[in-house]
């Protein structure tokens, strides 16, 4: 390992440094990079001293000294049930964890002065991308679909960003960002194929290790589409083992929409990557509605390393938990209340979990 980042492949082992020059993927396999580097342990007792965000556990992060940072992280851990808990990361700056990676892609983004920034999203992580780059300075581009939240649309809009619709679903737009992020002087905030961003959502762990003294929940519940906040979440878990702040890693439930839910196949039928085909419907739970996600390995890997499982939510399920949320003073979009849709149905029977909340009501409507 080395304590000057590099990009390396997970597949093949490439290596590239990053610069502005950098391909934004794997020039021999295509594939998402990873994050050669070596972080040093996080000091639980020196935290409540330091500044009051994500940034709080630099020894953890790639980068420090942000100029971008708008406060995010640092979100409540409020209890729901006498054992499962949700982390309200429904209010960061831009009403989504997505924030949490999109910091990390911006400053790196400000560090190498591209000419120009292009994601491509389902509609928060390209919020947060225009969020940042605004307060960066930067011109962005974000790529989303046709049929995306009008909300979100207007809220990408609103921080400055152009806004590309793309007709056809997820992997559509994705293949037009990938297109124009060819194109010499773009940096891609890609949060699916830009490690940064997964270093940016592991904070969601650092944060509820915190919270709870320096522990972690027996089960931690993570909504799966691209696996951004799992992979983040995986990091952490295996840097706190491995620096001997945690005695045993917790499990790993990842929860996919039935009408959408690959990984949930490919891990029940033993698979380590996707299925040839798994069919796919219309799906209350856009921001995980991805039907060939670039990680699967990965995030299947991970989901096994832990014990865990796959878990998948019926639509009727997705609109009860809302409103049950809603019931209780929680305002959450349909992805975000996927992982409460199982948590409450008693899945992880008398063990201890914390669900993410990940997104506002406000973004998508109540169903």
């Amino acid at each position: 390992m080395t304590t000057t980042p590099r990009y390396r492949c997970p597949a093949d082992s490439a290596t590239a440094p990053v610069a502005a020059t950098a391909p934004w993927c794997c020039p021999r396999c295509g594939g998402p990079w990873d994050l050669e580097w070596e972080p040093s342990a996080v000091p639980l007792k020196s935290l409540p001293e330091r500044v009051n965000s994500l940034w709080r556990y630099e020894e953890a992060l790639p980068l420090s000294g942000p100029k971008v940072s708008l406060g995010e992280g640092r979100t409540p851990l409020i209890a729901l049930t006498d054992s499962v808990s949700a982390k309200l990361d429904f209010l960061m700056p831009t009403l989504s964890f997505k924030d949490r990676g999109a910091v990390m892609l911006a400053e790196l983004a400000r560090r190498l002065a591209p000419q120009r920034v292009i994601a491509d999203s389902s509609g928060n992580a390209g919020t947060a991308v225009a969020a940042y780059c605004a307060r960066a300075g930067l011109p962005c581009s974000v790529y989303v679909p046709a049929a995306t939240s009008p909300k979100k649309i207007e809220q990408i809009g609103a921080h400055g960003a152009t806004v590309e619709l793309v007709e056809g679903d997820r992997e559509a737009t994705a293949a037009a960002a990938r297109k124009a992020a060819d194109v010499p002087g773009t940096f891609y905030a890609s949060h699916v194929y830009n490690p940064y961003f997964l270093h940016g959502t592991k904070t969601y762990v650092y944060e509820m290790w915190e919270e709870r003294g320096g522990t972690l929940p027996e089960v931690i519940v993570v909504p799966v589409g691209n696996g951004t906040l799992l992979l983040g979440a995986s990091l952490a878990i295996e840097e706190l083992y491995a620096h001997g702040l945690i005695t045993a890693r917790p499990q790993l439930y990842a929860v996919q929409a039935e009408a959408v839910s690959p990984l949930a196949a490919a891990f029940h039928a033993g698979a380590t990557d996707l299925l040839p085909e798994t069919p796919t419907a219309p799906t209350l739970a856009e921001g995980i509605a991805i039907p060939r996600p670039p990680r699967a390995r990965q995030i299947l890997e991970a989901v096994r390393r832990t014990g865990g499982t796959f878990l998948t939510v019926a639509e009727g399920q997705i609109v009860a938990a809302q409103r049950d949320l809603a019931s209780r003073g929680l305002y959450v979009e349909s992805t975000g209340v996927a992982c409460w849709a199982v948590a409450s149905t008693g899945a992880l029977g008398q063990r201890t979990g914390v669900v993410p909340l990940c997104g506002a009501g406000l973004k998508t409507g109540l169903q």
